[in-house]
């Protein structure tokens, strides 16, 4: 049954469409998000010679982003279920927009590095807000589409984009990327401000589209669901709204944790192209800087076709009669199974083949990059956020973790061991998904 089918099944009338109007919004954020996170490595040479920095201390600005945005998760899961994201997602962005234009302005190592950290620190709620917006916006039949789409954002940030920030470097000074980053996010802060409304306050949206949503799974209405129940426990003196209460839950239940290492697995994956990729083709397989820098692009383009087609194709599952369970997890799985094909690239040593096993792993990474879906599905109602935040913080310990694993398993100068590694992991996030996290429902509270 398509979709205008089952919105005249469910009520008779033709649903409007402004859902896919917040889907679009949502790209375009994480688009915005992630020039932000890759802009520093644009506008590195140019600092480190402005500032004679060693490679000690430009890693220091470097990690100053993961340490604080992996931080901040818990909190800012803690703050995805308290305030409502047409307030909280404009003031993280216009926050995090101007301290990446102020970057454009420093003269002192200090100050850029917490500049840096400010960046990483309000940034960090951005995908559990995606996701508590998803849940709201979007049921079942259509969820993991929008996943995919906003999650596809990433993947156009980093390959796409970056000639065009590059370009300003070259053609204006590295002031110039922070200075446009930071004003492309600063604009788009106001417009989401104004544009951005819950379903049932959103003006255009009709009854027909809110039903729609419950119908399939979705919760129009969980910003007033989560206020009513806070209400609720207030009448009845029950305190389970305390932070430590709210851990026990999303960390106590192993069905939870099912999805979280399915999370550590991908970002692993993720980790390695976004850190040592360059130096794997450049200094391990020796292709000079420019062939490197045309073939570095072909992975990321592979995880952006992949993230896409696995949303889609989940979607498609669930409307053509399959259980969510297997809708969802069947291209997570196969995904993650792509992925251990990384290891490949150590039996071969034309440029082609290295690149096609690399493309092949992250194409299926992006296929399992709508993992944000089952948090959607299992987390408790209340605590989606939460949630949220343990699943992106397990993925900043992967990023974190990652790079530090593949330097030390690389101290024989031979890269097969840390490829090997990669591909376990993701062996592992399967028989977490299938053995853990079992069958896909709602974690009760």
């Amino acid at each position: 049954m398509d979709d205008l089918t089952f919105a005249k099944t469910v009520v008779g009338v033709r649903a409007s469409s402004r859902r896919f109007m917040i889907m679009g919004m949502l790209f375009v954020t994480i688009v915005i998000n992630y020039l932000d996170r890759a802009n520093l490595s644009i506008a590195a040479p140019g600092i480190t010679a402005e500032f004679h920095l060693t490679p000690v201390r430009l890693g220091m600005v470097f990690s100053a982003f993961g340490w604080f945005y992996t931080g901040m998760q818990l909190p800012g899961g803690w703050l995805v279920d308290r305030i409502r994201p047409g307030v909280l997602y404009p003031v993280t962005i216009f926050v995090w927009s101007l301290a990446t234009l102020s970057m454009g302005l420093v003269s002192g190592l200090v100050v850029l590095i917490a500049l840096r950290a400010a960046v990483g620190f309000t940034e960090a709620p951005s995908f559990l807000m995606n996701n508590r917006i998803a849940t709201t916006w979007f049921g079942e039949r259509e969820r993991a589409t929008c996943v995919a789409v906003y999650s596809s954002a990433m993947f156009v940030g980093l390959a796409f984009l970056t000639p065009l920030l590059t370009w300003l470097r070259v053609a204006f000074g590295w002031q110039m990327v922070f200075l446009f980053t930071g004003v492309l996010g600063i604009g788009w802060a106001f417009a989401f401000a104004v544009m951005y409304r819950e379903p049932t306050k959103l003006r255009g949206v009709n009854q027909a589209e809110i039903e729609l949503i419950r119908a399939s799974g979705g919760i129009p209405d969980l910003t007033d669901r989560i206020a009513a129940r806070r209400v609720d426990n207030r009448r009845l003196d029950k305190t389970p709204g305390s932070l430590w209460q709210d851990l026990k839950i999303v960390l106590g239940r192993r069905k939870l944790w099912g999805v979280y290492f399915g999370h550590y697995a991908t970002a692993t994956m993720s980790s390695f192209f976004l850190t040592w990729f360059p130096t794997y083709l450049v200094t391990y397989r020796h292709l000079d800087f420019i062939k490197a820098g045309i073939y570095g692009a072909i992975p990321f383009f592979g995880a952006f076709v992949g993230v896409l087609w696995s949303g889609t194709l989940s979607d498609w599952l669930f409307r053509r009669g399959y259980s969510l369970s297997f809708a969802r997890k069947a291209p997570l799985i196969t995904g993650l199974v792509l992925s251990t094909t990384i290891f490949g690239a150590n039996f071969v040593d034309s440029p082609a083949l290295i690149i096609m096993f690399l493309s092949l792993a992250f194409f299926g990474d992006g296929m399992a990059t709508i993992h944000w879906a089952l948090v959607s599905t299992t987390a408790p109602e209340r605590l989606i956020g939460l949630a949220s935040g343990i699943f992106n913080g397990v993925g900043g310990i992967a990023g974190i973790s990652g790079p530090i694993i593949i330097g030390f398993l690389l101290r024989g100068g031979n890269f097969a061991l840390p490829l090997t590694f990669i591909s376990c992991i993701a062996l592992a996030g399967v028989l977490s998904y299938i053995f853990v996290l079992g069958k896909l429902e709602r974690v009760v509270e």
